[in-house]
């Protein structure tokens, strides 16, 4: 009986052990086939990636037209001063504001 169950024990050690590599080698090969899904997914796309070329910015990101008469720039120029006077531009960016305001 002894010889038995000692054969009994070693094939279920056995049968564990395939078991386990089985499922190791199940798992690694359905990695393997998701990456090479992905990376066909991404190859078949029809436009490239994000940023790729470099696309120009959209019409948002653009400076603003100028102001196009005196009472525009002279009310910009107003707002611009009562910023200043409340603190909340300093002298210089006051002046370089200013300067774009008359360049304009």
């Amino acid at each position: 009986m002894p010889g038995l169950v000692r054969g009994v024990a070693r094939t279920a050690v056995i049968a564990g052990t395939a078991t386990a590599v089985s499922n190791r080698v199940s798992r690694r090969q359905a990695g393997r086939w998701a990456d090479q899904e992905q990376q066909q997914a991404y190859a078949q796309q029809p436009y490239p990636p994000q940023g790729y070329p470099p696309q120009p910015y959209p019409p948002a990101y653009e400076q603003a037209a100028p102001p196009a008469d005196m009472d525009s720039q002279l009310a910009q120029l107003k707002k611009l001063g009562e910023l200043k006077d409340q603190g909340v531009l300093s002298d210089a960016e006051f002046e370089v504001q200013k300067q774009k305001i008359l360049a304009g």
